[in-house]
């Protein structure tokens, strides 16, 4: 067997670990989306919004929350707007529609991660992300400059998470880390050392890397600069 064959198979098993890891629960009946979420220790506004798929924004425009953004345990958050026309006592309303693009450019994104792309992944809850194959420990880069808005392991399907805020439309997530470098309210530059990559589904060394515009997932293969 050839070392091109054996690179192949070791890639093709590794895409096949994320699908069974990431995507373990695809078979179950889809459940409607909840109408209301109760705030837990560690929970942010932004790891809401993102563990929803919602724009941050909105959720704190929907439940009165003040520009500082901060939660309360055992606060219970609306998860979609009040819908004025639906009976009075009726749980949530529609979703909201797509965000449109903002009218800035995104930001000028950087590779997280050293390693080649073992595939592109799609989560349940509707998350799209990136798995960047690598070595236990090796450094985990901030995509592009902005603040850290949440550090824990809290969300599903994510393990050990960074999430940057780069503006008021785009930000980004670093799943799956050994260890975390950056403290949430952090100012970080583009490049910069955020965490060491640890170990995804399958035990195998990746980065889970994830780009959200106004809350909903965006490909990150699209956005990211062509690699020499």
């Amino acid at each position: 067997m050839t070392a091109a064959t054996v690179a192949a198979l070791g890639a093709t098993l590794l895409v096949a670990a994320l699908a069974a890891g990431l995507a373990g629960c695809a078979g179950e009946p889809r459940r409607a989306a909840p109408a209301t979420y109760v705030v837990r220790g560690g929970d942010t506004l932004y790891s809401i919004a993102w563990r929803h798929a919602l724009d941050f924004r909105d959720l704190a425009r929907w439940n009165g929350i003040a520009a500082d953004y901060r939660i309360a345990v055992g606060q219970v958050l609306r998860l979609a707007p009040r819908d004025a026309s639906a009976p009075a006592g009726a749980a949530g309303g529609a979703r909201p529609a797509p965000a449109a693009l903002p009218a800035a450019p995104p930001p000028h994104w950087l590779w997280p991660a050293d390693g080649a792309v073992a595939g592109s992944v799609r989560q349940p809850q509707g998350g799209v992300g990136l798995a960047i194959a690598g070595v236990a420990g090796q450094e985990v880069r901030a995509a592009a400059a902005g603040r850290v808005v949440y550090t824990g392991a809290g969300l599903r399907a994510y393990g050990q998470l960074v999430i940057i805020k780069h503006d008021e439309a785009w930000i980004s997530a670093y799943g799956y880390n050994r260890e975390v470098s950056v403290a949430e309210g952090e100012t970080v530059h583009a490049g910069q050392r955020i965490a060491a990559m640890g170990l995804g589904p399958g035990q195998q060394p990746q980065l889970y890397f994830e780009i959200r515009l106004n809350g909903r997932p965006v490909d990150p293969a699209g956005q990211l600069p062509p690699r020499d």
